[in-house]
């Protein structure tokens, strides 16, 4: 365990962020993928800081140009890629009446487009050396369902999908490929749909949680680290929920 390259997507903030630096205190040398570059350096060197191995890079993955460019960048820094965590997600709140072709597009290309890009564009290196660690962040509401999110439900469904069925055709090259579907997470993409109102107080809503607080993004982290270890060997295609005991 440690020492080997780790891209995190989405890790400029939030859950992305606590597992780079999960991964990053393991040993590994850690890639943060961001839209927001500068943000992704400042976590990067804030890493370095603290005696790890980081990199930020900026990369929108909805561009698969920018997608391979930021591997190659990180392969050329780091090393081959040995894991790969896909973090970066969008939502949106909209009744599905009113859901645009547009809207419907933006949200399938970040969080599902986004991951296959991410997921295909490391795959070479992990076949390379017969070793190998994907693991994709869902949602707990591609299980439940969610209203007013239909085009995120969608796209994080799609995201498990996708997951089973790598899991099954990497297997054999001694990749393991895994998703975690958060539940009611305190996050900055969350205080900011409470803040506007899409959702209720996280306090309120973290009552009707079995047990009775929201999780935290190092929770997911611990998930996320486990599944990328070497002791996850024997575990492929399976859906982790981290999410308090809720029954979807």
């Amino acid at each position: 365990m440690g020492d080997r390259v780790a891209v995190v997507t989405g890790a400029a903030s939030g859950m992305g962020l606590a597992i780079a630096r999960l991964l990053a205190a393991r040993g590994e040398r850690v890639a943060l993928l961001d839209v927001h570059g500068e943000a992704a350096d400042r976590a990067a060197k804030d890493l370095c800081g603290a005696g790890g191995i980081a990199i930020g890079v900026r990369a929108d993955v909805t561009d698969r140009g920018a997608v391979d460019a930021a591997l190659a960048e990180i392969r050329a820094q780091l090393g081959p890629i040995a894991i790969m965590v896909t973090s970066a997600g969008l939502d949106s709140f909209e009744p599905f009446t009113n859901i645009t072709l547009e809207s419907w597009e933006r949200i399938l290309a970040v969080n599902l487009t986004g991951t296959f890009h991410c997921l295909q564009a490391a795959v070479p290196d992990m076949l390379a050396a017969r070793w190998g660690r994907m693991v994709t962040l869902s949602s707990s509401s591609a299980q439940s369902g969610a209203p007013r999110m239909a085009h995120y439900v969608a796209s994080k469904a799609g995201v498990i999908g996708l997951t089973k069925a790598l899991a099954l055709e990497l297997a054999p090259h001694g990749i393991t490929v895994n998703n975690v579907p958060p539940g009611i997470i305190d996050t900055p993409m969350l205080r900011r749909a409470e803040s506007s109102g899409d959702i209720g107080k996280i306090e309120k809503i973290a009552r009707m949680i079995p047990v009775g607080r929201a999780g935290t993004a190092e929770e997911i982290a611990a998930t996320c680290g486990f599944l990328c270890s070497d002791e996850a060997g024997f575990i492929t295609g399976q859906v982790v929920g981290v999410n308090g005991g809720m029954v979807l």
